[in-house]
């Protein structure tokens, strides 16, 4: 039995256009105002531990699956119109994204509310998509949305750990 493991996962995103420094992008404009002197690279560090964590692995390749059979039709009735047409009343998608930052605390929640809700960078970019092309990201732009969300908390604790914000290791 073959695991989910960090290239694999990267892999799968790639295939979604999604890339580790864009998300890295969106936690760093969460994380910025506070930590001013925080790089780009330090938070895309922080994306990459988030994504060695198996159970946000596992969240993600279920996530860009269920977009993948959506496109294709391939979901059984009314699961492919609900995932096809990311019916607001549906929130399985946010459920997932959820998971993913909670895995990272209460404030990768509250940033992965509040990066969901305002749609900033590929989020947006991934929920336009879907909504005006054939394309399905219903899931996809949550994943985006929630790893950015558990970045930015982890460059968050960090520096709450009194950790100096122009060092700070985020390979933990």
């Amino acid at each position: 039995m073959q695991y989910a493991t960090y290239e694999n996962t990267v892999e799968k995103l790639n295939r979604h256009h999604i890339t580790l420094r864009e998300i890295a992008i969106i936690g760093y404009d969460s994380e910025k105002s506070y930590l001013p002197e925080l790089t780009i690279e330090q938070v895309e560090e922080a994306v990459i531990s988030v994504l060695h964590k198996r159970v946000v692995q596992h969240q993600i390749w279920v996530a860009l699956e269920l977009d993948r059979l959506a496109e294709a039709h391939l979901l059984e009735s009314p699961l492919q119109d609900l995932v096809e047409n990311d019916d607001t009343l549906f929130g399985v998608d946010e459920t997932l994204g959820t998971a993913i930052a909670m895995s990272f605390d209460t404030i990768g929640v509250t940033n992965y509310g509040y990066i969901d809700k305002i749609k900033v960078g590929l989020v947006g970019e991934l929920d336009r998509k879907g909504k005006t092309t054939a394309a399905v990201t219903t899931f996809a732009d949550d994943i985006v949305g929630a790893l950015a969300a558990a970045a930015a908390s982890k460059v968050a604790h960090k520096y709450a750990a009194g950790t100096n914000h122009t060092d700070i290791n985020l390979g933990e």
